[in-house]
């Protein structure tokens, strides 16, 4: 599975280094994982919003060549120069995230991230979460607006504020490689994990 952690001047830290960790803690376990931290400026450094200077790997791969695609958010609320409000008016990040949407890649966002996938389109009518405090701003859009820490609608998951990052990566994991390394690697990184994703499609399945 290849995973690109899409960084931008201003992202939130720990939206991006958690599951990040997450998943290479999963590769190291035994799951078919390939994690990379990229940016559409390709390699290079990147400055989070809390002053943490980060090494993008290399750019993000073409549509297609991707099987899910990780958006961190941060400076949503205060309207920062630099972070998920400043792409959101660019708008490269939302069309990016549509092209690799539509060539069947799955996409997934963390905390205020979730702005950039609402304006990329992916949102439009299904189950979806931000961080607390842009909860209105979604509710602006076309979104079904959820409340859980994690929602898992196939191809489209989304979590709420900033640890909830942790849970996301976590569930993926035990969704595409199984409980077994989930809970190895939540057990190596000593995290107790939070089960509350929200997952309309299971749900159905069991009706």
């Amino acid at each position: 599975m290849d995973i690109a952690v899409l960084l931008y001047e201003g992202f939130d830290e720990l939206d991006a280094v958690g599951p990040f960790e997450v998943f290479r803690n999963a590769e190291a376990a035994g799951a078919d994982f390939h994690t990379e931290l990229v940016s559409l400026d390709g390699p290079g450094t990147v400055t989070a919003s809390h002053g943490m200077r980060v090494e993008a790997e290399g750019d993000l791969p073409e549509p297609g060549d991707l099987d899910l695609l990780v958006v961190p958010g941060g400076g949503w609320n205060d309207r920062s120069e630099a972070g998920a409000w400043a792409e959101y008016e660019r708008g490269a990040i939302p069309e990016v995230v549509a092209a690799h949407h539509d060539a069947g890649a799955t996409v997934a966002s963390v905390c205020t991230g979730g702005m950039l996938l609402s304006k990329a389109g992916v949102f439009d009518g299904r189950p979806a979460v931000t961080h607390a405090s842009a909860l209105e701003d979604l509710r602006d859009t076309d979104a079904d607006v959820r409340e859980e820490r994690v929602v898992d609608d196939g191809d489209v998951l989304s979590a709420g504020g900033v640890t909830s990052g942790i849970d996301l990566a976590l569930h993926i994991v035990e969704r595409e490689a199984g409980a077994e390394i989930a809970e190895s690697v939540a057990t190596t990184m000593e995290y107790t994990r939070q089960h509350d994703a929200y997952e309309p499609g299971a749900i159905a399945r069991s009706e």
